[in-house]
């Protein structure tokens, strides 16, 4: 049930009609239209494809920038391990090198599922985007206890769609798995599932089973990782929402705004018009502009009575203004997202007194501080999955380990700001030197001990020594 093979494609479908998926499974999708009208958008501004986005209007692309912040700063100093089974860590560990991508589609979608499975004698694990798990019902802690996975492969006109269905009741865990069929040609414009088929009608899900049932769970086989913003977009909803859905319309006026400045340049780009008596005609009859400069020149047909034959168009530009009124806008955009300004305004222009650099870096703290509690409680679900699915395929995991997590935080203090504050307070008395020591260079307290000079060495006058 939890194996995977390798080989087909896959594709996700971008936001199925909740609807044809409850009518197959006879079952209420948790998901408002105004959530998937959300999660849509969210994922298509990631993407690059925002729906106000023209030819007179172009990206930023400051959706992707603020998930990859986020994420960057959320996984920069983590380090965690498990102890207690050395197979365990060793696959854990697998999941940490894509935790920092992973945690950019979370936030960027406003949630990620992700999902153990057993790949011959190794449990991987799969990332489900926001658009393509539909929660079901939730705990009374907001964990989700029942939820559709939906997954497709194509094969030349015809789509196949599997969905996998996870629920939890009374620490019963089943799993059931229904497969259809449709001839769709474009994924991505599915409405409708098909007709229902025999998942041995598809090579790589013949031998799933369609119902499975496994006893004595305590919680889903999967670890949710959801922003830790308030639901907006739909308050009665306990899914999560995007890093930057409060800064959608903002994120809208500084693509207008960017789009403004790349036209005053663009528009105002130096040229030379000249009449086109001033040139000669190839065998074509085409005017010979000189090479390599017919960028430059702007022909016209020359009227004495109205002007010269040869002006330069060379006009002021406005983009002190301009970047003015887009740094103004970036920064709302900052305070929406829970960024310092300056992550992504021009952070010359900003932080003029001590207490606004304070609250700036304090708003950013706690935010990366909950999404980092958020991504941890995933990792921990997900731990809790490896280890029932590699139980049950007689993996060598134990239910006797241990995970660590260390997320050290440089965002309120800068290291550099920091030891040099040590420094002083080590110089006033108030603290061991070997404190200091062990900050500055990551070692034990012996270790810092042994690397201090003894304290003849520390008093005694060096024109004294022969």
């Amino acid at each position: 049930m939890f194996e995977r093979i390798k080989g087909w494609i896959k594709k996700v479908v971008r936001m199925f009609d909740a609807s044809k998926i409850e009518e197959e499974l006879n079952v209420d999708i948790a998901i408002s239209r105004e959530m998937a009208e959300g999660i849509s958008l969210w994922l298509d501004m990631f993407a690059d494809n925002a729906p106000w986005l023209d030819d007179n209007t172009r990206s930023m692309g400051l959706a992707a920038d603020v998930a990859s912040e986020i994420a960057r700063l959320t996984t920069l100093e983590l380090e965690s391990e498990v102890s207690g089974c050395d197979y365990l860590n060793e696959e854990y560990q697998e999941v940490l090198n894509h935790i920092r991508e992973n945690c950019e589609y979370g936030c960027a979608g406003g949630g990620l599922i992700l999902k153990p499975y057993v790949d011959g004698n190794h449990i991987a694990v799969e990332a489900s985007k926001a658009d393509s798990f539909f929660p079901i019902a939730f705990n009374g802690r907001k964990q989700i206890t029942d939820c559709v996975f939906a997954e497709t492969k194509v094969d030349g006109e015809k789509t196949y769609t599997r969905l996998e269905r996870h629920t939890l009741e009374d620490q019963t865990y089943r799993i059931t798995n229904k497969a259809y069929v449709s001839t769709t040609k474009d994924t991505a414009d599915i409405k409708t599932l098909g007709e229902e088929i025999e998942l041995g009608a598809v090579d790589e899900w013949a031998d799933l089973e369609p119902e499975l049932e496994i006893s004595n769970i305590e919680q889903c086989l999967f670890g949710y990782f959801k922003v830790p913003l308030a639901n907006t977009t739909d308050p009665n909803s306990p899914l999560g929402v995007s890093a930057y859905s409060r800064a959608v319309k903002n994120i809208h006026e500084a693509d207008k705004q960017w789009s403004r400045i790349l036209w005053e340049f663009e528009g105002g780009e130096l040229a030379v018009h000249a009449s086109v008596d001033c040139f000669n005609k190839d065998d074509f009859g085409e005017w010979i502009l000189p090479e390599g400069k017919e960028r430059l020149y702007r022909t016209f047909d020359h009227d004495s009575a109205r002007g010269k034959a040869i002006e330069v168009f060379s006009p002021a530009f406005r983009d002190t203004s301009l970047f003015n009124g887009l740094n103004n806008i970036l920064k709302r955009v900052e305070f929406d997202c829970g960024l310092a300004y300056g992550t992504l305004s021009d952070p010359q222009n900003v932080d003029k007194t001590a207490e606004e650099i304070k609250s700036s870096k304090q708003r950013s703290w706690q935010m990366i501080s909950d999404t980092q509690k958020a991504l941890q409680t995933a990792l921990e679900e997900l731990l809790y999955a490896m280890v029932k699915i590699g139980q049950i395929y007689d993996l060598p995991v134990t239910d006797n380990y241990e995970v660590s997590f260390n997320w050290d935080d440089s965002i309120i203090v800068d290291k550099k700001e920091e030891l040099a504050s040590m420094q002083v307070d080590v110089a006033s008395g108030i603290i061991r030197p070997e404190l200091y020591i062990m900050e500055k260079y990551g070692v034990t307290e012996e270790e810092a001990l042994k690397m201090m000079p003894k304290r003849r060495e520390l008093t005694e006058d060096p024109d004294d020594v022969e």
